[in-house]
């Protein structure tokens, strides 16, 4: 009894201290913790020993930053909206590609984690343009039960974008995927920036529907997430993300095309879907009913070594102003994608407290003509 008690107040508080029950104490090997009664029943001890299993829920996620040239106001709503969570938020500007604040950007800067279902816009872009599916396709989840595609995004439905896998095959997700641009760099001229992974053949476990639900097989990065879905915002516009690291960096910044995707006439299903997310579904917790209204995708899984949460939007959604990325990971169940929309939503509401989403003409008008000087010329990628 002793031994078991021990071990389910270890596995219970991972990453805090525990105080042990008096007669306990811990003996480690330098892989596992056990516990063991002492030699002798006459001296009664109490002993608080630290301990440390895995990736910890909470942490300093900004302590290794340098961000003397991140946007002040964008880079203090993320750092309140994170708070102690151990995890990463990434902002940009989804009309120049100009990222505006990293927070943790040693994980931001990672090889990648599993998408989990934020994967799943990727899939409905690729739906739709093969003619899969129309936006009032019906497709069969469960025996009795049957939802279109804006439905299956607000609350994620792991069998509708299954069954997409499984129609359009390995092949055509990975091309679309690709055009996406997973398993490349998002960014422009970043040094630690890592590329992410993306499989060359159907994972072994689960195939291409398991791909296509939850990214089976797939390594994203929140700087790729947040391309993806500054895609979407703009209208089919992938631009290269740029960090400035300098003054020069900002009095010179440029934006730059990566390519351009014919995608705006699939868009607005899209969009339904992940604002129908927001409004009732998976990421209801990233809107308190005011300000800029965001759209966005949730993600919630686990990797090899802790559970994985995403959540990646943009506001607002006739103007979009910014992408915010969310990933948090750890071992609790706060480590979500519901959770991840949480923050989301507590850095909106800063940033619309301190009147961020007040129109700026002049502003938005030089970075917009600016764009479009930069994308004269750029051909469209056709899928």
């Amino acid at each position: 009894m002793p031994n078991r008690l021990a071990h389910r107040l270890v596995a219970f508080f991972l990453g805090a201290v525990v105080t042990l029950a008096p007669g306990l104490s811990l003996a480690s090997n330098g892989n596992t913790t056990t516990a063991r009664s002492p030699r002798t029943t006459t001296a009664v001890r109490r002993r608080t020993v630290a301990v440390a299993v895995g990736v910890p829920t909470f942490a300093d996620s900004a302590k290794d930053d340098v961000a003397n040239y991140d946007d002040p106001v964008v880079r203090e709503a993320a750092l309140a909206g994170l708070g102690r969570y151990n995890g990463s938020v990434l902002a940009m500007d989804p009309n120049t590609g100009r990222v505006l604040t990293i927070v943790n950007q040693k994980l931001a800067f990672s090889s990648g984690y599993i998408p989990c279902s934020t994967i799943k816009p990727v899939i409905a872009v690729a739906a739709l343009e093969e003619s899969i599916i129309t936006r009032d396709s019906m497709i069969k989840v469960a025996p009795r039960r049957y939802l279109n595609l804006v439905e299956a995004l607000a609350h994620s439905n792991n069998a509708f974008f299954e069954e997409l896998g499984r129609r359009m095959g390995f092949d055509t997700v990975s091309r679309y995927a690709r055009l996406l641009g997973l398993g490349e760099l998002a960014g422009y001229n970043l040094p630690q920036e890592q590329p992410g992974a993306f499989p060359s053949e159907p994972p072994t476990f689960g195939g291409v529907a398991r791909m296509s639900s939850f990214g089976q097989g797939i390594q994203i990065t929140p700087l790729q997430l947040a391309s993806v879905v500054s895609t979407l915002a703009n209208g089919g516009t992938m631009y290269y993300l740029q960090y400035p690291q300098s003054r020069q960096d900002m009095d010179n910044f440029v934006p730059r095309v990566k390519r351009k995707l014919d995608i705006e006439s699939y868009l607005p299903d899209i969009r339904d879907g992940m604002l129908a997310a927001v409004l009732y579904g998976t990421a209801h917790l990233s809107w308190e009913g005011e300000g800029a209204q965001p759209l966005g995708k949730t993600g919630t899984c686990s990797d090899s070594a802790s559970r994985v949460g995403w959540f990646v939007s943009y506001a607002d959604q006739a103007h979009p102003k910014i992408v915010v990325a969310v990933l948090m990971r750890g071992h609790s169940r706060a480590d979500s994608g519901p959770e991840a929309a949480g923050v989301a939503g507590r850095i909106y509401r800063r940033l619309y407290e301190r009147n961020y989403f007040v129109d700026k003409s002049s502003p938005s008008s030089t970075a917009n003509s600016a764009a479009n000087s930069a994308s004269a010329g750029s051909p469209a990628a056709a899928f």
